[in-house]
């Protein structure tokens, strides 16, 4: 995420803040993405990430921003500069990317939106750094070192702070919410395909609860 001031329409507080939980949401039918982000939400998950890894996930992000208003919903695995522009114009409140180049970077800065840029080594960070971000996805979070590699970059880099995805679970998710520099968590757990398959919205919300639950 930039380390400037939010645009109109972001939140107003880090996104790392809103909750320790960010719901990692893949999208395939449209008419579920409302029931699914109200249910987050009323189970105290506000900020959910719409990954576009499927046809529907403009449209998902466009239905969430107009009708569930508590919602702070961004955009994941943006890869493109296409991909940021379509993004902002379905409403998107933040983007996140697994990893960055200098030209996504750029487009993700001439969003004006909030940003979590995904790294997985030293190097990564301490470039982002840098160039004034601060706030970044560890991705993939159990395959790149888990709380192990993030409690080793604490000391030497005191400024940058995470937010924790892939393979990160109900089981090991408070393990990363306890270092110092880990704001929140990227996970899907909360959201059981089961569940969504039957459109069981209150076990999701019951879910997302208990996730939300989980603080320092």
């Amino acid at each position: 995420m930039t380390s400037t001031a939010p645009s109109p329409g972001t939140p107003d507080s880090s996104l790392l803040d809103l909750a320790p939980v960010i719901p990692v949401v893949i999208v395939n039918d449209v008419a579920t993405a409302v029931p699914m982000a109200r249910a987050l939400v009323a189970g105290g998950l506000p900020a959910i990430e719409v990954t576009f890894r499927t046809p529907a996930a403009a449209d998902a992000i466009r239905a969430i921003a107009d009708e569930v208003p508590d919602a702070v919903v961004g955009a994941g695995t943006v890869l493109t500069p296409e991909q940021v522009e379509t993004a902002v114009a379905a409403g998107s409140r933040f983007l996140v990317t697994p990893g960055w180049t200098d030209r996504l970077l750029g487009a993700l800065d001439a969003s004006g939106l909030p940003y979590l840029p995904g790294v997985s080594t030293t190097s990564e960070v301490v470039a982002l750094l840098e160039r004034g971000v601060e706030e970044m996805k560890f991705f993939p979070a159990e395959a790149a070192g888990g709380t192990a590699y993030l409690k080793a970059l604490a000391s030497p880099l005191p400024r940058a702070r995470f937010c924790p995805t892939g393979g990160v679970n109900a089981s090991n998710a408070l393990g990363y919410l306890s270092l110092p520099n880990v704001g929140c968590v990227g996970g899907t757990w909360m959201l059981p395909p089961d569940a969504l398959e039957a459109g069981d919205w209150a076990r999701v919300e019951s879910l997302a609860r208990e996730a939300a639950a989980l603080r320092r």
